[in-house]
């Protein structure tokens, strides 16, 4: 993915969350990156571009007065780890709906994220 095309500001997330497939319950990747209007995951597989997922992200206590929060999110990029190459790196551009789920997302990004390259 061009990085020049991105307009807002990816960090790291500092928890490595897995995030399921909210209809099966099966691992897709775990959080990796978070923006405000996307994720990164870590994959053990390679995922088909441009497809449309029911997400859910199990919650701490600290983030949130929930268990879970579940969102759609779109694939939009994938590519193997330059460093694992078992591995694939995947981008979501997700739609939250809930006005309480985006005010959760978007404090994940600005509390549990970091802007330090590891």
């Amino acid at each position: 993915m061009d990085s020049e095309r991105r307009r807002q500001k990816r960090r790291r997330f500092t928890y490595y969350m897995p995030v399921l497939d909210a209809n099966t319950l099966q691992i897709v990747g775990h959080l990796s990156d978070i923006s405000p209007l996307g994720i990164r995951l870590d994959s053990e597989r390679p995922l088909p571009v441009n497809t449309n997922y029911k997400l859910r992200l199990d919650l701490t206590p600290e983030m949130a007065n929930k268990t879970s929060m579940i969102f759609n999110g779109r694939s939009k990029w994938c590519a193997m780890d330059k460093l694992s190459p078992n591995s694939y790196n995947v981008g979501f551009e997700v739609n939250i709906n809930s006005r309480d789920d985006a005010e959760i997302f978007q404090r994940m990004y600005e509390n549990y994220s970091s802007d330090r390259v590891w």
